[in-house]
């Protein structure tokens, strides 16, 4: 098996994914930020785990939550529900 580790800084990290490493230090402290890895007093972000993260992170549209399904790419989005308004049935959760 022949996987490359690379190793980011907090500064590249979030070079890479567009945000300051202002916001990375604080999800480090509050959490719901990228896994990361500390040798030392130094903290590092594998690529791999940055990619997985961003993924989580997908949205459709401003109003999605996240609590559902992101449709890929060329696929039209889902039928949308009012907060409260019951799920039609038959109807992927």
């Amino acid at each position: 098996m022949n996987e490359e580790r690379t190793y980011f800084s907090t500064r590249e990290a979030a070079d890479y994914l567009g945000v300051s490493p202002r916001t990375l230090d604080r999800y480090r402290v509050r959490g719901g930020g990228p896994v990361f890895h500390r040798f030392g007093g130094r903290v590092r972000y594998l690529r791999a785990d940055l990619d997985a993260w961003a993924l989580t992170r997908r949205r459709a549209s401003t109003s999605d939550d996240g609590t559902g399904d992101c449709p890929g790419p060329g696929e039209p989005p889902a039928a949308r529900r009012r907060p409260g308004q019951a799920r039609p049935p038959g109807a992927a959760r």
